[in-house]
């Protein structure tokens, strides 16, 4: 997708997807056969339901028959939430993975490590971490700083209580 286009469909669908509340997370525009894809992934604080998603494709969907900015040729719409395991790029992602089992590469001092700990808290610099033990071992606290992180990614716990469980 060219940087113009790129910056008009944001210019479009920004307003639209703050005014549910929503952060917009990504844009991404391609081919699918003959015709164009457009995929947008929004998010909020406290995640995203199906009925926002649907009632934001409306909207969207309007502006953009409006305005013609996908061109005349058919294209197919998608808005959706992040996958569960989506990478953690941004301040607000880690915010919202606080309680979470996450995948961690870092680059510390210019050693390789892989790290799968629980966010317990996130600050401007970087994350408070509970590090599972091992074989029946206490779990450790640990201190990660931004700077060293690489890579980072939610965890999918199948057994994780939810937090409405754990508030009732």
């Amino acid at each position: 997708m060219s940087t113009t286009q790129s910056d008009r469909l944001r210019g479009l669908v920004e307003p639209l997807v703050h005014a549910k509340d929503l952060d917009l997370e990504e844009i991404e525009v391609s081919r699918a056969g003959r015709r164009g894809l457009l995929r947008i992934v929004v998010d909020s604080d406290e995640g995203v339901e199906l009925d926002a998603c649907a009632e934001l494709s409306r909207a969207i969907s309007e502006k953009l028959d409006e305005t013609e900015a996908m061109g005349e040729g058919e294209y197919v719409l998608e808005v959706s939430s992040p996958g569960a395991d989506r990478p953690l790029t941004q301040h607000r992602h880690y915010v919202r993975a606080t309680g979470r089992l996450v995948k961690l590469q870092l680059s510390v001092d210019g050693a390789d490590e892989e790290l799968v700990a629980r966010i317990l808290a996130v600050d401007e610099k970087g994350l408070d971490l509970e590090v599972p033990g091992v074989k029946g071992r206490k779990s450790t606290a640990r201190r990660v700083e931004f700077a060293d992180v690489v890579k980072a990614r939610v965890e999918i716990e199948f057994n994780r209580k939810d937090k409405k469980e754990e508030e009732a």
